[in-house]
C-alpha cells in the first residue's frame, strides 16, 4: 500500500482556489444550462455523498473487486486504487525512464513533469471540475519520455467500495515526442448495488509525433451517478486512438474532448454503450481542429433495452486557421424496446473555408425484413434478434486495432449484451 503523499505548495494552491471558486459554482439546471438539455440532475444533492476515505482492508477489497478486462497482455504494469487508498503501485525503474505512479505521489516527487499539465489540459469548470481539484487524492499518472515505446500497456484501476460516498479519480497521461505508449483503465464497484458517486477528471496530452491508445471502460453499480470531463490535446503529428466504454452507472454525464492543436495532428474516437432498466447515460463530444491539416474520425454506437434512455451530442469545432481539416463524427444507435429512448445530436461549427466535415446520426429498431430473412431460414425468433444485435456491435468491434485490444474488448461487449438482453 503506497504512503499518503504531501501536496507541494503549488498543488495546495490549486486546492485552495478550487474550494473558493465553488462558492460561486451553482449546479448546472436542466434546459436552463447549455449541454444540460437532457439530463435532469433535481435529485442530487453532491452533499449527501461527502469524500470517500482510506479503507483499512483496501488491498482485500481490490483483490475481490470485479474487472473488466479478463485477459491482460504479457508485461502489463498496474496501478490500483480503492475509493481513495492506492493498493498496487508500479514505480518507475529510473528517473529517465516511463513513470507509472500515483499522481499525488507524482505531484511531489516529479513537480517538474506533472505541474506544467495538471488542470491546464482540462478547461472546463463546473460544480464538478472545481470539486475534483479540490477532492482528489491518490490518482493516476503516466509519463513517456521522449522517443521512449512503452512494450505492454498500463492498466489503471478504479474500485469503490464505500456506499454514500464520493470517488474522485484524477488521472494524468504525458507522452513527450515521438513516444509511444498503451493505457487502459476501467473503473468498477466492489458492489454491484452500491450507492455512490463517482466523479472523474482525465487529462490526456501526446506530444508531436507520438502516439497514444487510451482504453477507457467504466462498468460501475447501476445505483450510482457518474460525471466525468476528459479532455485530450494532440501536437504537430500527434495521434490518439482513443476507446470509450459507458456500461454500468444509474445516470450522469460526461464531457470528452479531443483537441487537434498541431499541424498533422490525428485523433480517432470509438465509443460505445449498452443500457437497460432505467439507465440514463449522457456523452458530450468536441472534436476541436485549431491548425491546419487535422483529422478526426469519431463514432458512437449504442443498444437500449427496457426504459433505458442515452444521449449523444457531438461538435466538430474548426477554428479559422484549421485548413485542410477532415472530420467525421457519427452516432447509431439501436432500440430494442419501445420504451427505449435514445438522442442523437452532431453539431458543425466551421470558422475556415478549405475543409471537409461530415456527420451522421440514426437511431432504429431492429430491422422486421432482418428478422424475417433470418427465421426464414430456419432461426427462432430470439436466435435471430441476438444476430442481428451481434452484428450492430460488431461493426463498432472492428474499430478496434487487432489484437489485445480487440479481444478483450469484444469479451467486454459480450458479457455485457447478457447482461442486457437477461
Amino acid at each position: 500500500m503506497t504512503a499518503l503523499a504531501t501536496d507541494p505548495t503549488w498543488l495546495a494552491e490549486r486546492r485552495d482556489a478550487a474550494r473558493t471558486e465553488l462558492e460561486t459554482l451553482e449546479l448546472p439546471t436542466f434546459r436552463g444550462t447549455a449541454g444540460w438539455e437532457f439530463t435532469e440532475i433535481p435529485e442530487l444533492d453532491l452533499d449527501a455523498y461527502p469524500l470517500a476515505g482510506g479503507d483499512a482492508d483496501a488491498s482485500g477489497v481490490a483483490e475481490g473487486a470485479p474487472r473488466v478486462f479478463d485477459h491482460l497482455p504479457e508485461g502489463t504494469k498496474r496501478l490500483t486504487q480503492v475509493d481513495g487508498t492506492i493498493v498496487e503501485a508500479a514505480d518507475s525503474v529510473d528517473t529517465e525512464g516511463p513513470i507509472v505512479l500515483p499522481l499525488a505521489v507524482a505531484a511531489e516527487r516529479h513537480a517538474d513533469l506533472v505541474e506544467p499539465y495538471l488542470g491546464r489540459i482540462e478547461t472546463q469548470r463546473t460544480p464538478f471540475t472545481a470539486r475534483n481539484d479540490r477532492d482528489w487524492t491518490g490518482g493516476f499518472f503516466v509519463y513517456v519520455p521522449r522517443n521512449v515505446h512503452l512494450d505492454a500497456p498500463v492498466l489503471l484501476t478504479l474500485v469503490q467500495s464505500q456506499a454514500g460516498t464520493t470517488a474522485a479519480p484524477r488521472t494524468l497521461i504525458v507522452l513527450e515526442e515521438g513516444a509511444q505508449a498503451e493505457v487502459w483503465s476501467q473503473a468498477v464497484s466492489a458492489d454491484p448495488t452500491l450507492d455512490a458517486l463517482v466523479n472523474g477528471v482525465v487529462e490526456l496530452h501526446v506530444g508531436a509525433n507520438a502516439r497514444l491508445r487510451f482504453v477507457d471502460v467504466q462498468d460501475l453499480s447501476e445505483r450510482t451517478w457518474i460525471f466525468g470531463a476528459q479532455r485530450a490535446t494532440i501536437d504537430r503529428d500527434g495521434w490518439i486512438d482513443w476507446i470509450t466504454l459507458g456500461l454500468g452507472s444509474a445516470k450522469g454525464k460526461v464531457f470528452q474532448e479531443t483537441s487537434l492543436d498541431g499541424p498533422g495532428a490525428h485523433g480517432r474516437v470509438t465509443g460505445g454503450y449498452a443500457t437497460h432498466g432505467k439507465q440514463h447515460l449522457d456523452f458530450d463530444t468536441l472534436q476541436t481542429h485549431a491548425a491546419e491539416n487535422t483529422t478526426s474520425d469519431l463514432a458512437f454506437r449504442g443498444i437500449l433495452a427496457d426504459k433505458s434512455h442515452a444521449v449523444w451530442r457531438g461538435m466538430i469545432k474548426v477554428d479559422e486557421g484549421a485548413q485542410q481539416t477532415d472530420a467525421f463524427q457519427e452516432s447509431r444507435n439501436l432500440l430494442l424496446t419501445r420504451k427505449a429512448h435514445a438522442d442523437a445530436i452532431p453539431g458543425l461549427e466551421i470558422a475556415a473555408n478549405d475543409v471537409r466535415c461530415t456527420h451522421a446520426a440514426a437511431i432504429a429498431q431492429i430491422d422486421p425484413e432482418q428478422l424475417f430473412y433470418l427465421r426464414s431460414r430456419g432461426l427462432p425468433v430470439g436466435r435471430a434478434k441476438r444476430l442481428v444485435i451481434e452484428g450492430f456491435l460488431a461493426e463498432l468491434v472492428t474499430r478496434f486495432e487487432e489484437g489485445p485490444v480487440r479481444e478483450a474488448l469484444g469479451e467486454v461487449l459480450q458479457r455485457r449484451l447478457e447482461a442486457v438482453l437477461d
